[in-house]
């Protein structure tokens, strides 16, 4: 029986700010050079004290060596297709790019500030949105002052930008 190899899922966009990247990097070091070794260490001690089909450090041990493999492969390929985008003001600096820190106000007069990060980062802090996500599509190539629908599974939402900054706001 042959296998087919799955088609790789498109990750949305292949841009990343130089902190995501710096993130992603310093994630395949540590699986690299730390974890991985541990957790090789770990089988072979396992496996030496003999009968490995009830051993369960031997087992959790594989089963752990698997997982970090599989992140390992990921995160390779992922950052051999990244493209690190700096955050500065390019030519506009009243116009939302990538990497930009966005303050808007919403109809209720309360402000938020947002980050434009790539998808692949949207977690790493509750202000960064994805530019895929309908928030950062709506505020990518807008400009101070612009009023903003966002169109959104629970509702739209409409804001206004009162704020474009491209350095981490204090």
């Amino acid at each position: 029986m042959t296998r087919r190899a799955r088609k790789a899922r498109p990750q949305g966009s292949h841009y990343i700010t130089p902190e995501g990247y710096e993130r992603y990097r310093a994630e395949l070091a540590h699986l690299w050079q730390v974890e991985r070794p541990q957790v090789t260490q770990g089988v072979a001690d396992a496996a030496a004290e003999g009968d490995r089909s009830e051993n369960a450090e031997y087992i959790y041990g594989k089963k752990r060596l698997r997982a970090i493999d599989r992140r390992i492969r990921f995160l390779s390929k992922r950052l051999d297709e990244l493209e690190v985008v700096e955050n500065d003001a390019r030519k506009d600096p009243e116009r939302v790019y990538f990497g930009a820190w966005v303050t808007v106000e919403d109809e209720d007069g309360g402000e938020r500030v947002y980050r434009i990060v790539g998808p692949d980062e949207h977690d790493m802090d509750e202000r960064f949105v994805s530019m895929d996500a309908p928030l950062g599509r709506a505020l990518l190539g807008k400009r101070l002052d612009d009023e903003v629908l966002v169109r959104r599974p629970k509702g739209d939402l409409e804001l206004l930008i009162v704020e474009i900054a491209y350095a981490a706001p204090e």
